[in-house]
């Protein structure tokens, strides 16, 4: 058996460690252990042919295996049984053999434990003999000592007695010691040291004479801190030093910190004084508005009013010495920097450096932090009158960086101010100054782009009244045109599109340059930009609001000021002008607003946390706007020809006037007129829609005048005899007849703006006509003159029948007070008119 258990162990102490691993999962789980070594709490299994169940019966499993297996399968359970018990065996040789190693092991340690104790015991009883030994000698030594202690102790208190009072006698030799080494810290410690002493004797007489002489050396010192406080001239740490020994002398704090801040203040008023002997007195008004309109206004020579946009020239400030740039470093390098050095040394003296004893039931640091921001808040505000009137001087709109770093500079000087001293309304006050001169600048750019706009009309203005292009020229260009001449309006060397163009490209290059320049102030370098109270209010009210949306309501505003009634502004504006200010806006209104509000979005990157003027308001602002310009232009074209057919008309007799031989000059000019303006409208506005016209417009002149017809017919009822009848067929004829509304407004489109211009003068031409009284002749006249206006005015209107109908008025509103009411023949009236 030992040969066999020897074998086992060698087999199993060469196993590999995977195979002892996995013999020791067996062997738990045959004992129901899990891997920390406790039992796993599993339900019993009743069935008494479970093989590793506690109520196994063997002779029942035999039976169920004979049962339910065959014999082969009996002869595999045999071996595999048998495997499984020679593994356990072996399993159990190993654990055996392992632990009983483990036994002899903790054997062996508990023996060398016994040994080990034992000496220790030894040793406990040697100390315990000696420290009883060592007690008893320390009593004895106590009781031999103990009548020497008393007087031992009597003595050392006569000794510190007598020291103190050495001390307090060469008190005043030591304090006269310490003044003339300067070492004035250790002389305000000795005198404290003794100060409470003198003061409980000071009735003796030797004690009260040595207070007194310490008090005269004590104020001797005092003095002498004083003066050098007040002098300013040591070190911070000096200075600190000399503040607290005078509070150890009961100076007063508040007057400390008073003449402390009074000698800063000297300087510091030093450096506001050498600051504001930059700033020269005010320009004159009259001077900064001439510069500032010159700095944006075209360079263009007459009949080209824009060009190229003209880049604005540099303004010089009124204070040429230095530039603002240079104002503002000098104030952030001395004045600003000299006032963080002081804020700095005053709190190390009295606010942040630790108070000890008496000082520090006084609060001192609260009381001098009050006179601190007071004594700051004062002198700042002088500085920042200084710099705001410096930054008004800043009138030129040319050039931005240099006042963008300057605000920025003086914007981050300013932070450290608000680091030293929290709670100080300094930066809030820097920050208000930034905003305001940003402010300021977009309305000086505002006011320039008003300025530049007005210039511009007005080159507008001087290029039309030039000979090439006058509205004259305009009209015997599209009357030779349309009545057989080779020459054209549009030949001319400088068009109104092109002027329209020209102008328009002018100011959108105009407010390009100013948003470019105004971007200065939201760049990224720049610390002021992206803080939240700045940049949100500057880009959308700034920016968008005071200065886009405002330049445009300007130029609408400005546009409609044109179309005020003759005497004022617009009785002197050029038609043309109104025509191109017209289409200036209705572009304005299609396409340009939305560009210029969307290109200052993507610019600005916008977020309108407050109202904005919506671009649908803008556009609809444009085209009121565009289309006052429009009925206004209508308007006057039409009271200029007015103004002729209504002196033809007064200034003729007609009842006694000649056959007439020919057209009038004036009806010529009527029609080279209406084609000039047709030209002209044509420039800027498309055709339009006309109605289907006949084929034989040009020649149912007779045909149309079927009122003049059926009065000459009747031309016996023309007696004063029986003036209603003519009357009421006349308005019989007016009820079957559509209503025509003369001042209606036109349509964006040279066919209305036509139809309304000869509607006004044609309606003219009929109340003219109805004031005058007609002889045989004149009737005559007038039949001439509406077949010849009739051939030409037709092709210009919308409706060829509104021509008719008005002309046919005309006739018969002569008829009605002619004297002798006889038409001419119509062959007679085309053959004087193809002759005209």
């Amino acid at each position: 058996m030992d040969d066999e258990a020897g074998g086992s162990v060698a087999v199993a102490g060469d196993g590999d460690p995977s195979r002892r691993r996995r013999v020791h999962g067996m062997l738990k789980l045959y004992y129901g252990m899990n891997e920390e070594g406790k039992a796993e709490e599993q339900p019993e299994s009743l069935d008494p042919c479970d093989i590793n169940g506690p109520h196994f019966d063997p002779e029942l499993f035999l039976n169920k295996l004979r049962r339910e297996c065959s014999l082969a399968e009996l002869m595999d359970q045999e071996t595999c049984m048998v495997k499984q018990i020679r593994s356990l065996d072996s399993d159990m040789q190993t654990l055996v053999y392992e632990n009983y190693n483990k036994f002899i092991s903790a054997t062996d340690t508990i023996r060398k434990m016994k040994n080990d104790f034992k000496k220790m015991e030894d040793e406990m009883d040697c100390l315990s003999a000696n420290m009883a030994a060592i007690t008893e000698f320390s009593a004895s030594i106590s009781g031999t000592l103990q009548d020497q202690h008393a007087q031992i102790t009597k003595l050392s208190g006569v000794h510190t007695l007598l020291r103190k009072l050495q001390f307090l006698f060469e008190l005043p030799a030591r304090l006269n010691k310490c003044l003339e080494l300067q070492a004035y810290a250790q002389a305000v410690r000795s005198h404290r040291r003794a100060r409470c002493v003198l003061q409980q004797y000071s009735h003796l007489p030797s004690f009260k004479g040595i207070q007194d002489d310490c008090h005269a050396i004590m104020d001797k010192l005092a003095q002498e801190l004083r003066q050098k406080f007040r002098d300013g001239g040591s070190s911070a740490k000096d200075l600190s030093e000399c503040v607290e020994l005078l509070l150890q002398l009961d100076e007063p704090a508040e007057e400390l910190c008073d003449k402390f801040l009074s000698h800063a203040r000297s300087r510091l008023e030093s450096d506001l004084q050498g600051l504001e002997a930059e700033i020269r007195p005010y320009p004159s008004t009259l001077a900064v508005k001439d510069v500032t309109a010159r700095s944006l206004s075209p360079a263009a020579a007459p009949g080209s009013p824009s060009g190229t946009s003209p880049k604005t020239s540099a303004v010089p400030s009124p204070s040429s010495n230095t530039d603002i740039l240079e104002f503002i470093d000098r104030g952030c390098n001395e004045f600003v920097s000299s006032l963080c050095l002081v804020i700095t040394s005053y709190q190390e003296l009295f606010i942040n450096h630790a108070q000890k004893g008496e000082l520090a039931s006084k609060n001192i640091p609260q009381m001098a932090n009050g006179k601190l921001h007071t004594f700051v808040d004062d002198l700042a505000a002088r500085y920042f009158s200084l710099v705001e009137r410096r930054i008004q001087e800043e009138k030129g709109v040319a050039d931005n960086s240099l006042l963008v770093r300057a605000l920025d500079r003086f914007h981050r000087r300013l932070q450290a101010v608000a680091k030293l001293l929290p709670g100080s309304a300094v930066p809030n006050q820097g920050t208000g100054i930034v905003i305001r001169a940003a402010t300021e600048r977009v309305k000086q750019y505002l006011a320039a782009l008003q300025s530049f706009y007005m210039d511009s009309l007005t080159d507008v203005r001087q290029a039309l009244a030039t000979p090439r292009l006058s509205v004259a020229s305009a009209s015997v260009a599209g009357g030779g045109s349309l009545l057989g001449g080779a020459a054209s309006g549009r030949d001319a060397p400088n068009s109104l599109p092109e002027l329209l163009s020209s102008l328009s490209a002018s100011i959108l290059n105009q407010i390009k340059s100013v948003l470019a320049s105004v971007h200065l102030f939201t760049a990224k370098d720049i610390t002021f930009s992206n803080k939240p109270y700045f940049k949100g209010d500057f880009c959308s009210q700034g920016v968008r609001e005071s200065l886009v949306v405002s330049f445009i309501k300007f130029v609408c505003q400005s546009s409609r000021q044109f179309c005020e009634s003759a005497g004022d502004k617009g009785g002197s504006t050029p038609p043309a002008l109104l025509l191109l200010l017209s289409r200036l806006c209705l572009d304005y209104e299609t396409s340009t607003i939305s560009y210029i509000l969307t290109l200052t979005d993507e610019q600005f990157l916008a977020q309108h946390h407050s109202p904005v003027t919506p671009v649908t308001s803008l556009c609809a602002e444009a085209r009121e706007a565009a289309q006052k310009l429009l009925n206004h232009y209508v308007k006057v074209q039409g009271l200029i020809i007015s103004q002729m057919l209504r002196k033809s008309v007064e200034t003729r007799d007609w009842v006694n006037t000649i056959e007439p031989r020919n057209v009038r000059a004036v009806m010529k000019r009527v029609v080279e007129d209406t084609t000039s303006i047709d030209v002209q409208v044509g420039l800027l506005y498309e055709e339009g829609v006309r109605k289907a016209h006949s084929s034989d417009s040009s020649k149912r002149t007779f045909s149309v005048y079927s009122s003049s017809r059926q009065q000459a017919r009747y031309a016996a009822s023309y007696t004063p005899s029986a003036p209603m009848d003519t009357n009421l067929l006349s308005n019989i004829h007016k009820l079957f007849s559509e209503r025509i509304d003369i001042f209606s407004s036109v349509e964006f489109n040279k066919v209305s703006v036509m139809t309304g211009i000869i509607k006004i003068s044609l309606k003219t031409f009929l109340e003219c006509v109805r004031l005058r009284t007609f002889g045989r002749y004149g009737l005559q006249q007038i039949q001439v003159d509406c077949h010849y206006l009739q051939m030409y005015l037709w092709r210009f209107v919308s409706d060829e029948n509104l021509v008719h109908f008005l002309l046919d008025e005309i006739v018969g509103s002569s008829a009605h007070r002619c004297l002798d009411p006889s038409p001419m023949e119509q062959s007679v009236i085309e053959v004087i008119c193809e002759r005209g």
